[in-house]
């Protein structure tokens, strides 16, 4: 795998992906958690195709900048990129925005798994 592959999504701001929903505020905007999904979700779907037969990645690192709230309804986009390769760890850096409005920044690490091994490993 190398640098410089891209992810692109976008999702609408619903209820339950505000914050007095998912329990981390009492505010009815677009919570820290969902919008860290969208990132993950974004980033792992990138790189998919990539992956070796039975390979998945797991996040294991986040530094997450929410700078603007947004409301429901709302759609917002994320745009990700795979700017470091290190053997099985994979760096990406993202940006949500709501129209020209940037409403995140990420640095977001994942790491390469050998899936079935991974699970054993919990006892799945």
């Amino acid at each position: 795998m190398e640098t410089g592959i891209k992810g692109h999504s976008t999702m609408t701001v619903t209820e339950d992906k505000v914050a007095a929903s998912v329990g981390s505020g009492s505010m009815s905007v677009l919570s820290t958690p969902s919008m860290l999904a969208l990132i993950e979700s974004t980033a792992w779907h990138s790189v998919l195709p990539y992956l070796e037969e039975g390979q998945g990645t797991v996040g294991t690192k986040v530094e997450l900048d929410h700078l603007a709230a947004t409301p429901p309804g709302a759609e917002v986009e994320c745009d990700t990129e795979l700017i470091e390769v290190d053997r099985r760890k994979l760096t990406f850096t993202a940006t949500v925005r709501c129209g020209e409005t940037v409403i995140g920044t990420c640095r977001h690490e994942r790491f390469i798994v050998d899936e079935a091994r991974f699970l054993s490993k919990v006892g799945l």
